[in-house]
């Protein structure tokens, strides 16, 4: 979409409009969606730990914990018990690949419906199960739910945002996704306490997030590029007036999107088969590199495992429970900063001072853990814990204001309407590769890695870093309709980037 208030198009020329109350409700609502994400993330490795749940599934890991094997690295590897967190990423990473026809189809506004919907079923599932077959179930329809979402809000949100504020209203949805971490976290630490049901509890409430999405979702529009693809130009007439203001011209920016159309149909290929164009090369490298390198960072695995890996490092069942609820709003928090600077200061500055910050707090906590506990497994002494929960923090706080929130951001503003449904849909597939792999072979890497883990994903976060110091451009404040300009301007992707018309070959 091309802008919004005060918005310049292509060729200069502003669009008029204001910042409007239904504008700001309308994508806070949409961005909510990242409610069910971040309470999935939060859920899962709490109820891990709880030993009620762990005896009606996964009794092997139960034993190993009740013996206090020496080796704490290696009490939770089981690859059952992982297949509990992980056959979520796999179930969304088909539902994100499927999802790029059916936002074309339906449009942005009712595949997050669908998606609401999807993870409610899931929910109820996993609060009723009874054996490790029905809890798997669950996991991969409420895969299923967050595969759908995670492909319709980030392009809902940078459809519908005015240029100059779409950083801030993007990272909302990474915002609704750290209070979904933070409330599951809360809600994990209150029912641990509940002897024999409390793990259904904590995964039947899954259904709260699911239920504000999906009423919310009822009540907001679909963006008018969605609009005018499924040709409602008219509908997209009165989605414009709604979130730009009743008294503003809507025409020129109208006029811009329906040209945007034009030329997008000029595309007569699958938008699968046209993102491999070679003018399409940055967009497509990006929207494989920026989902890969943020899982890399080791973030998600971090928050999934958080109280098992505070467990592993010296915190009773209760204190690494309180402990991950303080990681989990320390994320939050520092989500909140980035969204009152990214529009300020931009995007890349915010990937590259946040990349720095997580590889110092890697390589220090490889450092701590290597010194105090080496690969014996033994369990850290309680200052070492407290400076590791310290380290810890401010990991995440580093990972908050830059790579959480930009890596949904980004991909979501840097496509070209002919391709965006098919890259973003590239984009949450990688996201959830990456993650189920990392999720699957976590636990497993903490017993044989041993502190090197976090030195493994340093390594990572430093390659990363100098990537977007190489190959990204600064993309804020550039509206949608003229986000070619950045790569013409850019020292490698000029070359790729041509003046040509959308049917050319390589």
């Amino acid at each position: 979409m091309a802008g919004g208030a005060f918005a310049v198009n292509g060729e200069g020329k502003e669009y008029g409009g204001k910042l409007t109350v239904s504008v700001i409700i309308t994508c806070i609502v949409a961005a909510s969606g990242g409610l069910i994400f971040g309470y999935d993330i939060g859920i899962s490795g709490g109820v891990t730990t709880m030993p009620s749940f762990l005896k009606k599934f996964f009794p092997t890991v139960l034993r190993k914990k009740e013996e206090a094997q020496k080796d704490e690295y290696c009490v939770y590897d089981s690859q059952v018990l992982t297949a509990f967190t992980s056959s979520l990423y796999i179930a969304g990473l088909f539902a994100s690949l499927m999802a790029s026809r059916v936002t074309k189809t339906i449009g942005r506004q009712m595949t997050m419906l669908l998606g609401g919907v999807t993870f409610l079923s899931g929910s109820i599932i996993n609060a009723a199960a009874m054996n490790v077959e029905m809890l798997i179930l669950g996991r991969i329809l409420l895969g299923f739910g967050v595969g759908f979402t995670n492909q319709a809000t980030p392009i809902y949100l940078s459809e519908m945002a005015p240029s100059q504020y779409r950083g801030a209203f993007n990272t909302g949805f990474q915002f609704f996704i750290g209070i979904g971490v933070v409330i599951s976290n809360l809600i994990n630490y209150g029912t641990s306490r509940i002897s024999n049901w409390g793990w259904r509890l904590s995964l039947g409430l899954a259904a709260a997030p699911a239920a504000v999405m999906l009423i919310g979702a009822i009540f907001i529009p679909d963006t008018p590029s969605s609009l005018i693809l499924r040709g409602k130009q008219n509908g997209a007439r009165m989605a414009l007036r709604r979130v730009r203001g009743s008294n503003t011209d809507v025409e020129p920016e109208l006029a811009d999107l329906i040209r945007a159309h034009e030329m997008s149909k000029l595309v007569k290929e699958e938008p699968f088969k046209t993102i491999f164009r070679r003018q399409y090369r940055p967009q497509l490298v990006m929207s494989i590199a920026i989902p890969l390198f943020q899982q890399l960072t080791g973030i998600n695995v971090i928050a999934f495992y958080a109280p098992v890996l505070f467990q592993t490092v010296g915190f009773g069942s209760n204190p690494a429970l309180m402990a991950a609820v303080i990681l989990g709003a320390v994320n939050l928090g520092s989500i909140l900063v980035s969204t009152f600077i990214v529009d300020r200061y931009g995007r890349k500055v915010l990937f590259m001072e946040g990349g720095v910050q997580m590889i110092v707090c890697q390589v220090a906590l490889a450092w701590v853990l290597g010194a105090q506990v080496g690969v014996s497994g033994a369990s850290l002494p309680k200052n070492y814990s407290e400076a590791v929960l310290a380290l810890m923090c401010i990991y995440a706080a580093g990972f908050g204001w830059s790579w959480g929130p930009l890596s949904w951001l980004v991909p979501s503003e840097i496509f070209p309407m002919e391709i965006r449904a098919a890259g973003q849909s590239i984009t949450v597939a990688v996201n959830f590769a990456v993650t189920f792999v990392l999720a699957q072979t976590f636990l497993t890497m903490l017993c044989h890695f041993k502190f090197g883990t976090f030195l493994f994903y340093a390594g990572w976060i430093t390659t990363m870093t100098a990537f977007v110091a190489l190959f990204l451009p600064e993309t804020k404040g550039v509206p949608l309709d003229s986000m070619h300009t950045v790569w013409e301007k850019h020292w490698y992707w000029r070359r790729f980037v041509q003046e040509t018309k959308p049917a050319q070959t390589i």
